[in-house]
């Protein structure tokens, strides 16, 4: 199979928000890959509209509003025909090479349900962007330096096959932002369904630098409330909303006794995280 083909094999899904400034950056490999789907949450900043102009073969989404991440990578997969399907966060880069390497990789692995690059900070360093369930027992040890079994894997850059979700499902839409990874990871552990890293092939994360709108401090309070959020109910589904209530009360008083020290040491980003994690702990209830 020629490496042309390989990209025949994969639609490329990207999930933007305010995100017009990744573009350029994405171009390389959107621009030869045949499938890509672009999935909006609602940017007030022109994303569609470049996204189109740049790319004419993609197909692109727009929602009225922000669905969230699980919710928008689950309408572009639902719009996806290809057996396999990266999902790339708009501030990650993969060359094509590296993704040609990702599907050869994938299709000598058929029982695996996800791939993942090895992620790095900036090229050359790499981040650890995988590691067994938090469930089961904590991960130790030395970075892998080959291709390794794991049960979890950042959603930044995560090849999906198709066909081994069936039973299990894509993203819990419960979860707006964050967690949502931990939570697929973990369905698919539980079922058997391999996750494999395979650091060979690596992807440049610019972590939260997807995200520039016009209220930089909004979007750190909502980081912070969402992140409060999701955790909690990763909590209360994966282990018991009894532990999730006490995780609620640990983190809420820490907050509120950080936050006047934040305030004193003046980081209004830092500041505005901690308020939206606050919030999102006071506002948080159980899922029935």
């Amino acid at each position: 199979m020629t490496p042309a083909d390989l990209l025949d094999e994969v639609t490329v899904v990207v999930v933007t928000h305010h995100s017009a400034h990744c573009l350029e950056a994405l171009d390389a490999l959107l621009a030869q890959c045949p499938h890509v789907v672009i999935s909006d949450n609602a940017s007030g900043d022109g994303t569609p509209g470049q996204a189109r102009q740049r790319w004419p073969h993609a197909t692109v989404l727009v929602h009225g509003r922000n669905l969230g991440f699980g919710a928008a990578n689950n309408r572009a997969l639902a719009e996806t025909r290809t057996p396999l399907a990266l999902l790339l966060n708009p501030d990650c880069e993969i060359t094509p090479d590296g993704l040609r390497a990702l599907v050869q990789a994938a299709n000598d692995m058929p029982d695996a349900a996800i791939v993942a690059p090895q992620l790095e900070g900036a090229p050359g360093r790499p981040d650890v962007n995988y590691r067994w369930p938090s469930t089961a027992w904590s991960s130790r040890g030395p970075g892998a330096e080959g291709p390794a079994c794991v049960g979890f894997v950042v959603g930044a850059a995560m090849l999906f096959r198709l066909a081994r979700f069936e039973g299990v499902g894509f993203f819990d839409e419960g979860f707006f932002l964050y967690y949502e990874d931990d939570d697929l990871c973990l369905r698919l552990f539980q079922q058997g369904r391999p996750i494999v890293v395979w650091p060979a092939v690596a992807a440049v994360h610019r972590a939260r630098g997807s995200v520039k709108g016009k209220t930089p401090w909004k979007s750190e309070y909502l980081r912070g409330y969402h992140h409060a959020q999701s955790k909690l109910i990763y909590t209360a589904k994966h282990r018991s909303p009894g532990q999730a209530r006490r995780q609620r009360w640990s983190v809420l008083l820490g907050t509120t006794l950080a936050l006047p020290l934040r305030a004193i040491a003046w980081s209004p980003r830092l500041l505005a995280r901690m308020a939206g994690r606050w919030m999102g702990l006071v506002q948080w209830r159980p899922r029935d």
